[in-house]
């Protein structure tokens, strides 16, 4: 059935769901996974036409590149720690200054994956209540099949 599983997390509870739920089904099918977190640039606020906006400091910007990048791993090796338990043969990626939903399309082209596994929501506000935005994204746009897990 399904050999290779992209596995998408974003750290947040609910992801954990959707990696347990994934690293299940790929030890029942004996499938490979792949387990991805994709983090976005910071965005900044240029402001209105002769309006003051924001724009980080140069060393804001590394403090923030540094602890996204540390928060990112943390994600990652826990996840690959859960597979390991399971026994399965995982593969992990941090995609850093990208559109989730749109990376991880890609890379489950890319990578031949057959599934991709995640929640129905991650850790934004009002997404919570609803499907959530990236999760929307990519079921209207991946090829391969895709598994929503609540």
């Amino acid at each position: 059935m399904y050999k290779h599983i992209l596995l998408s997390t974003d750290g947040s509870e609910v992801a954990q769901k959707g990696i347990e739920q994934g690293l299940l089904l790929a030890q029942g099918l004996g499938a490979k996974v792949t387990i991805i977190t994709v983090t976005e640039k910071l965005h900044t606020y240029a402001g209105p036409a002769g309006g003051a906006g924001w724009v980080p400091a140069p060393d804001e910007m590394a403090e923030y590149e540094a602890g996204r990048k540390k928060a990112a791993e943390k994600v990652i090796v826990d996840a690959k720690e859960a597979a390991d338990r399971l026994g399965i043969q995982a593969q992990t990626l941090h995609i850093p200054d990208a559109l989730p939903a749109e990376t991880i399309v890609a890379t489950a082209q890319e990578r031949g994956c057959d599934l991709i596994a995640m929640s129905s929501h991650g850790r934004r506000g009002l997404d919570r209540l609803l499907l959530g935005s990236q999760t929307s994204e990519v079921l209207a746009h991946s090829p391969v099949a895709v598994l929503v897990v609540r």
